[in-house]
């Protein structure tokens, strides 16, 4: 009788899963986005409450089996999920809503994108909208202040420069502290001020070990990931900018002495303070100490005076009285051997305001197969001081194609004409150092007694170079120097061409793997050219100069890449990554100069007589290797754990200590997604932390070899000892460790995090520095540690969020101690 129940229970169970299996049915539909129309390739599809799962085609469309009652889940990246009902209906077609909220939950990470959700180290991104609104050359001050741990800081106002960054402090003393700049997935090598603003989807700062150890010694002092714009989904978007701006100096100088009176007397003051100062003065009365500076204050440097009397005053006065003011007799302005001597205000004359354009225009479109976009730009830029320029176009080609079900490929070319005119520090020193220091009573020009600026025979202005040649007076500082006549007589420009290239080709294979091939180049050439004038300062003995430049760099950076993503029983989500990556690049250089000049108007070497001496070319290479790996593992989206590996070589170390091993692990948990977290108000909690270690090889080529340098010693070929090289020089270590909390509050009224951070460096490379007497003055050595720590805090919130109007406000703050703990006694 068991049997009998036993069998009959079978077929019972048979024929559910009959019945079930004859309820199932073949859906066929589009999935199409909402604002235009167009399909929406790879949308994930997935039957409520099971694990089936497919993707769609490159056109948006699908089949599935399904039950007749099921509900179909699509989903997208940068679109609202969609829930269909079935229905008994053979086709079913899904209109997605884009989200631009979603898009800015992606976070651009090493090879690839990873949720912000799933993201278990440390980073943040800077969109567009953000990029757009910094008027600036450089893309990375698009960063400053609004990135937590990210410093810049700029040591020229030239336009030219680029500014000095910092990711989370010092890691180094005597090796380089720059982070890795990687554009569209493949590090770049080139000047930042050859990529366009408008061309920028988004910058995202990598800061911790797990988000970084996979670029190995490269990324060791911090990541910056940019990623240039793609077509959107849609018809052909036609997109047109223009800025047109003023500069000025907009920085407020110091409170300093502008009044030549003012100047006097404090001069006075102080020389009077030191005249009856018993102990560290000579200690004189009163009365001896007002004669000795009363008299000299305004005589010449050589009698110890400041070298001009620019106070017009009675015979038998003195400019300063007893009482430590200016004679109230005293007139600004002195008739002297013929000239009118009088101040001017350097830094009006040193400064102007000028204007600023640029112009940019994009074309983008997609079709079922394929995406493109072209993009041109324009600036015209002028500086703050006279005959400071720079002009440069931009273009760029981005497209991919989907040639297969299972291949893609795409490119993505820039290239950037570019020219820079820079009069700033010319012979005489520096125009910006000039203008802020000099005393308010330094005459910038000569003129004649009628207080007219003379005119020399070359029909310029004539400075007054303070050596004696405007009224006899001579001034301490700067002598035989103008700056500012530099500024518009001496020359300083250069002009680049550069091409940046990356082609990819994308490959799926059994259901869950893909392999991806990335080649990236970069071609650069500069020219530069300096011309001193043959009229005024250190060089008109000379004639004047000219001096040419020619400099040359080439790398390419390859990438094989197979990845694998499988999602097991709907919640257990799993990516691996393998690779390998080549980077090269070499760098050439050629200089030359020669003096007395035909004309300033003839800016090439042959247009000047005499050979200098001075010909130079230079080459330098640098190779980089590595071995990678990282797997990536999260559960039912709520706990995350990751885990990498990398194994580098770099061709700055001995053969013998070439290679080194790097690696991170980091893990999160979203706590409001568990169960029992009951807090309404809370939308995201979660909780993370990462270890890990990098290296850095961030100094110059050939320390590791005794190098020479090769000099003409009378005409035969000598060899001199130049540096001292160490073969044992290695990688230098840090050890990162990051720990945070972020967070979403009020419907995402409220967002942010909290990080506190720890970065100990080991080995050190650093310039061990030794008696001369060696014939050396140094080497590099591994030797030392330096710690750095600190908390970081980032705050988001929506103050105002209405149908007309919205208003975001943002805020981070870092706090951090950087300390050398151990160097060697010697």
């Amino acid at each position: 009788m068991r049997k009998i129940k036993l069998f009959f229970a079978a077929l019972m169970v048979f024929a559910a899963t009959s019945l079930a299996m004859a309820q199932n049915k073949t859906v066929t539909g589009t999935v199409t986005d909402a604002s235009n129309g167009t399909p929406v390739p790879f949308a994930a599809l997935q039957i409520k409450g099971t694990s089936t799962g497919t993707s769609t085609n490159a056109d948006g469309k699908y089949s599935i089996q399904v039950p007749a009652d099921g509900v179909l889940v699509f989903t997208s990246i940068g679109y609202k999920t969609v829930e269909v009902t079935v229905a008994g209906r053979s086709v079913v077609n899904a209109v997605l809503e884009p989200a631009t909220e979603l898009l800015d939950e992606t976070i651009v990470v090493a090879y690839g994108t990873v949720t912000k959700e799933a993201f278990t180290g440390s980073a943040a991104v800077v969109k567009s909208d953000d990029i757009l609104k910094t008027q600036t050359v450089d893309v990375t001050r698009a960063l400053e202040g609004r990135v937590a741990g990210v410093q810049l800081t700029t040591a020229s106002g030239d336009l030219n420069s680029s500014p000095s960054i910092l990711i989370r402090g010092f890691s180094s003393i005597s090796a380089g502290n720059d982070p890795l700049i990687v554009v569209d997935g493949v590090p770049y090598s080139g000047s930042l001020n050859n990529i366009n603003n408008a061309d920028i989807e988004s910058m995202t700062v990598l800061k911790d070990a797990a988000s970084n150890a996979l670029y190995g010694s490269r990324g060791a002092n911090g990541v910056i990931m940019i990623t240039t714009k793609k077509a959107k989904l849609g018809d052909a978007v036609v997109t047109l900018d223009a800025k047109v701006g003023w500069n000025s100096k907009a920085l407020q100088s110091y409170d300093y002495i502008t009044d030549p009176a003012e100047y006097y007397e404090a001069v006075y003051a102080a020389k009077y303070r030191y005249y009856i100062d018993p102990v560290d003065g000579p200690g004189l009365s009163a009365t001896q100490a007002h004669r000795m500076v009363a008299s000299t204050i305004d005589g010449p440097v050589k009698d110890g005076g400041l070298g001009y009397s620019v106070y017009t005053y009675p015979e038998g006065q003195y400019l300063i009285g007893n009482n430590g003011k200016l004679n109230p007799n005293a007139t600004l302005g002195r008739l002297s051997n013929g000239n009118w001597v009088v101040p001017d205000n350097w830094m009006n004359e040193a400064y102007t305001n000028s204007l600023r354009q640029e112009y940019n225009v994009s074309v983008s479109g997609t079709t079922e197969k394929a995406s493109f976009l072209a993009s041109f730009g324009y600036l015209n830029n002028n500086g703050i001081i006279e005959g400071e320029k720079m002009e440069r176009y931009t273009a760029r080609l981005k497209a991919d194609y989907q040639a297969k079900k299972w291949l893609r490929v795409g490119g993505n070319f820039a290239f950037t004409n570019y020219n820079y005119a820079n009069n700033n520090g010319d012979n005489s020193g520096n125009i910006f150092q000039a203008a802020s220091n000099v005393a308010p009573i330094y005459p910038l020009y000569i003129r004649d007694a009628e207080g007219n600026i003379i005119i020399d025979e070359h029909g310029l202005k004539t400075y007054d170079y303070g050596n004696g040649a405007n009224g006899g007076f001579s001034r301490p500082v700067s002598p035989n120097a103008n700056p500012l006549q530099g500024v518009t007589l001496d020359r300083d420009n250069s002009s680049r061409n550069a091409l940046n290239a990356i082609g990819f080709a994308e490959i799926k294979f059994l259901k869950d793997f893909t392999f991806t091939f990335n080649a990236g180049m970069g071609a650069s050439d500069t020219r530069g050219t300096s011309i001193n004038n043959a009229w005024y300062g250190q060089f008109a003995t000379d004639g004047g100069t000219i001096y040419k430049s020619h400099s040359r760099y080439f790398y390419l950076d390859l990438q094989q890449l197979l990845s694998y993503n499988k999602t097991i029983a709907g919640k257990h989500h799993i990516e691996a990554l393998l690779g390998h990556d080549y980077y090269s690049r070499y760098t050439t250089s050629l200089s030359a100069s020669k003096k007395n000049l035909f004309s300033m108007e003839v800016n090439e070497l042959n247009g000047a007589v005499v050979d200098s001496q001075s010909a130079a070319s230079s080459r330098t290479t640098y190779n980089n290797e590595g071995f990678f790996g990282q797997v990536r593992y999260d559960f039912d989206n709520r706990v995350y754990v990751s885990g990498s590996y990398r194994r580098d070589a770099s061709s700055r170390f001995h053969p013998d200590h070439r290679w080194g091993n790097f690696w991170s692990v980091g893990a999160g948990w979203i706590l409001s997604k568990e169960p029992w977290f009951k807090a309404s108000w809370v939308d995201l909690l979660k909780v993370k932390a990462s270890y890990g270690s990098q290296g850095n090889d961030n100094i110059s080529d050939y320390l590791y070899v005794d190098t020479y340098s090769i000099l003409n010693n009378a005409g035969a070929v000598a060899v001199n000892f130049y540096r001292k090289g160490n073969e044992d020089i290695t990688w230098e270590t840090n050890a990162n460790f990051n720990a945070g909390l972020d967070f979403e509050l009020f419907n995402g009224r409220l967002s942010g995090s909290v990080e506190y951070f720890y970065r100990l460096t080991s080995d050190m490379l650093f310039w061990f520095t030794v008696p001369s007497s060696l014939g050396y003055d140094g080497y590099y050595a591994n030797i030392g540690d330096m710690r750095n720590h600190g908390v970081e805090i980032s705050l988001n919130g929506t103050i105002i969020d209405t149908r007309n109007v919205k208003w975001n406000i943002f805020a981070n703050g870092t706090n951090y101690s950087n300390k050398i703990i151990r160097l060697p006694e010697e």
